[in-house]
Formats: C-alpha cells, structure tokens, sequence
C-alpha cells in the first residue's frame, strides 16, 4: 500500500487533550446490531467490530454533492464509499487496497470518535477500518486539494487513537505515477470467471522470462481473449509488472516471486 499511494504525514497536536487519562475521556460510537454501542478509546483493541455496521447510513437524494457506492471487494463484504471527488477517491483507494490482495474485513465509516481539541469538543468518522493479514488500517482519503487546516487536528486524534489501539492510521491523498490508471484497467480482473480455452496457463508457460505485454498474449492460441486473461494473472499476482510505468503493449511481464 505505502508503493502505491501518497500518504499525509501527521504531525501530532499539541492542542490535543494531553491529560493522562485521555484514553478514558476520548469516546467511540459504533453501530451493532441497530444501535449505538459507546466505549472508551482504552477499549478500542478488543471491540469486537466484525460485528459493527457503519455507524452514518449513506444517502441517496436528488442535488446531493456527493456520490455515495457499494465497493466490490475480495474481502468479507463489500464497502461503502461517499465521497465528492470524482472518480470517487474512496471508492479507488479501495481498489488499491484490494489489488494489495492483504484485506480480510473492511468496515465503512467505522465509529464516531469523540475528542477534545484546544478544549473544544469535536468529533470524526473515519473512512475505513480494515483487518489486513497482519495489521488493522484506520483509513481516511482526502485529495490533498482537499486537507484544510481544520482538518490537521483531526488527523493528528485519529492517529494517535489509532497508536493506542496498536493499529496503524493512513491518510491517503493520491496515488503515484500511472498506478491509479493502471489498476482501474486491471480491476475486472478481480471477479471469477472460466477459462475453458485454458489461455491463463498458456501465458504462465509462455512467461518464463521477462517479456513485453503485447508479444505475451502475441504467443497465445487466442491473443484478443488473452489480453483479459493476462490482467486478471497480473491482478492476482500470478505473473508480475512495474506499477510505476504505464500499462500497455511494452510493459515488461514477469514470472511472480513465491
């Protein structure tokens, strides 16, 4: 994920309630089983959240600025985005997320986190809480456009609850060279499908040393349908490219390293 995205660096605030039991003081609002469950930040690492739902429901009304989604994902179930850039940039950071191919749950907009900035009460939803194979993420994406000033304390509250849940907190705000037109065209990889013309095991054998995209599928019985078996090899890690260059006829493809 670090490789393919960029990340806000946050600055932890001084403003922030630095009193030793903050812990305690900070709340989180989730949503099981229809109602609202608070508990102490202190708590956060043994909440059961497999359970939770998002805890703000995603609207559907004529006019709205923002442009609610169902995000299809390999993970336990699907997520929900909202999200006023277009293309959403929740809804891609999720595809970044999946083609890293680590996620096990995510949950949208996971609990309404309660905190005091320079005596001031405010609070945050998070984007994305998300069980990976050996981390917990606590996600938000901002478009870097988009990160105003009042946001900074907010960042630094989420992240330090993150720490003391031993999770790790991202802030996304783009992705690097060529990765998120790369990953959209690999996207429809990521649904099954058959191959009863075998041309993924076609192109594993053909892939025995470094060669371009083009003269890959080139080297198959059926080189159009092969051109979709290969994205969906390259979305599944079977065989393997450079993200940081454009994907295309002259991209380099390799066999995968175990």
């Amino acid at each position: 994920m670090d490789e393919l995205v960029l990340l806000y660096t946050v600055a932890r605030g001084e403003t922030l309630d630095a009193r030793a039991d903050w812990v305690g003081r900070r709340t989180a609002t989730w949503r099981v089983d229809g109602s609202d469950v608070v508990i102490p930040v202190r708590d956060l690492a043994a909440f059961p959240w497999s359970r939770a739902r998002p805890v703000r429901a995603f609207s559907w009304r004529p006019g709205q600025r923002h442009r609610p989604g169902l995000a299809f994902m390999g993970a336990r179930r699907d997520a929900g985005t909202d999200s006023r850039a277009w293309p959403s940039a929740a809804r891609r950071a999720l595809t970044v997320l999946d083609l890293c191919g680590q996620a096990r749950d995510v949950l949208s907009q996971p609990f309404r986190l309660r905190f005091f900035d320079d005596g001031v009460g405010r609070q945050h939803v998070p984007d994305f809480l998300v069980a990976t194979a050996g981390a917990t993420l606590l996600i938000d994406v901002r478009p870097a456009h988009l990160v105003r000033e009042s946001d900074l304390a907010v960042f630094a509250a989420t992240d330090r609850v993150a720490v003391s849940a031993g999770w790790r907190c991202l802030v996304v705000t783009g992705w690097r060279d060529h990765v998120a037109d790369t990953v959209e065209a690999l996207v429809r990889g990521r649904r099954p499908r058959t191959d009863p013309l075998g041309l993924e095991e076609e192109l594993l054998t053909a892939a025995v040393g470094p060669r371009r995209f083009g003269e890959l599928v080139a080297a198959t019985a059926w080189p159009a349908v092969a051109r979709d078996h290969l994205q969906r090899l390259l979305w599944r890690w079977r065989l393997a490219f450079d993200l940081s260059e454009p994907l295309g006829d002259g991209t380099w493809i390799c066999p995968a390293v175990a």
